[in-house]
């Protein structure tokens, strides 16, 4: 009877501490992203299936499925022709929605969210930093003497904020509320970090032309914002503009989508709904359940014909899982305990140092950037990079799901010890 009634007793302080812990906002965000992990995980394992059986060709004839968009065709001539096979719409189109629901959400978090404060930014602001530089630093000393592997180095770098919401969400009341706010937090600095890598490092040749108008469309956007527009439709058909300026510019045409996210308005000053907040709850089950499963379907299937173990201690594909599963644990949870052993930043409330590992662990779960990120990395190379890569990617972040998971399910809670 005393063990059930410490039980309940703890069964209790865990649902206080989530009530104060965890927003209306963050809980339906959990709850999006934990079924949309397991429905990516199962569009994933579905390519992998169909891409390894008889109908492994209709796979790849699938992915090349062409597609166009034609303006102006008739005695004037065409103004616009974009044509591009299924795979490319997938990543430059359907990902640039993406895109923009990470701006929202990172937007909402910084200007009302858990990173609205210094104070409560600072642990996964510095944990995510310390999380992109190991692995990118590991994946670097694997492949050091590679020129053209080398520039992947940012792949194991990203975290799969569906995948590792999505498990922390199947393990209950094991993960504490602070565990899956931090967890958040690092994801969404995290992506972030990539947003910038991507804008720095993964760019074609320039086109100066397309780049000036795509500043005019930001200026617009501005101009918007500032007058206090709160019509939504307005900013989306202007961002729809800029993402083909800069789909033309060079720049990766997703960046359009977070730049148009962070002009739409927050608050509205009538005290009507924020257009902000509007945008993103109705996006979110068109991209948890439509767009990241098609990505995942799109860019997960490879052959494994003729490939060996001993494929996956190639530099690369090695370089890739050592970054996601080793990295991110070490420069996730080292620089997170540097910071609170300072004084600087405290442990997330309720959280034993080993459900903390555990947590940072997960953050080695990188599927659909790190997939994404490797798509820019070797575009245009030989089609080995692209095997290696889902190699690398589909093999670290399964472990480092399993890993993460294990040690949560076993880990002690810190009122326990």
């Amino acid at each position: 009877m005393a063990g059930q009634a410490r039980q309940v007793k703890h069964a209790h302080q865990c649902n206080v501490e989530e009530d104060s812990v965890v927003t209306p906002a963050l809980r339906r965000f959990f709850a999006s992203e934990s079924a949309s992990g397991i429905i990516l995980a199962c569009a994933a394992v579905l390519a992998l299936i169909i891409s390894n059986s008889p109908w492994g060709e209709a796979y790849q004839a699938f992915t090349r499925i062409p597609g166009e968009v034609r303006i102006g065709d008739g005695a004037g001539g065409t103004a616009l022709l974009l044509a591009k096979p299924l795979l490319v719409w997938v990543n430059d189109l359907w990902m640039a929605v993406f895109f923009f629901l990470v701006g929202l959400e990172i937007k909402r978090e910084f200007v009302a969210g858990e990173l609205a404060s210094r104070r409560q930014a600072v642990l996964p602001a510095v944990a995510a930093l310390g999380g992109m530089v190991v692995p990118a630093l590991i994946y670097s000393a694997i492949n050091w003497g590679d020129a053209q592997a080398l520039r992947g180095w940012a792949i194991p770098a990203a975290t799969d904020i569906a995948f590792a919401i999505g498990i922390v969400m199947l393990l209950g009341s094991r993960v504490p509320a602070s565990l899956k706010v931090f967890l958040t937090a690092v994801a969404i600095i995290d992506d972030l970090g990539a947003i910038v890598v991507i804008a720095l490092f993964y760019t074609q040749q320039l086109s100066l032309l397309m780049l000036g108008l795509a500043a005019l469309c930001l200026l617009g956007l501005a101009l918007l914002n500032r007058a206090g527009v709160m019509r939504s439709d307005v900013y989306i058909v202007l961002g729809l503009l800029l993402w083909l300026c800069v789909l033309k510019s060079g720049v990766h045409a997703t960046l359009a989508g977070v730049a148009t996210a962070l002009f739409i308005p927050m608050h509205d000053p009538k005290g009507g709904h924020s257009p902000l907040e509007t945008l993103e709850h109705g996006l979110h089950p068109w991209v948890s359940f439509l767009i990241l499963p098609m990505f995942a379907f799109a860019n997960a299937g490879v052959s494994l014909a003729g490939l060996s173990p001993a494929a996956l201690l190639e530099p690369l594909p090695l370089g890739i899982a050592a970054g996601l599963v080793l990295g991110k644990a070490l420069g996730v949870f080292g620089s997170a305990w540097l910071l609170i052993k300072t004084g600087a930043a405290s442990r997330p409330q309720g959280a034993s140092w080993t459900q903390f590992f555990g947590v940072c662990v997960l953050c080695g779960i990188g599927f659909t950037m790190s997939l994404f990120i490797g798509g820019l990395a070797f575009a245009g190379l030989d089609p080995s990079f692209e095997t290696r890569v889902k190699l690398g990617v589909l093999s670290g972040s399964l472990l480092a799901g399993v890993l993460g998971a294990l040690i949560l399910s076993k880990a002690a809670p810190a009122a326990s010890r």
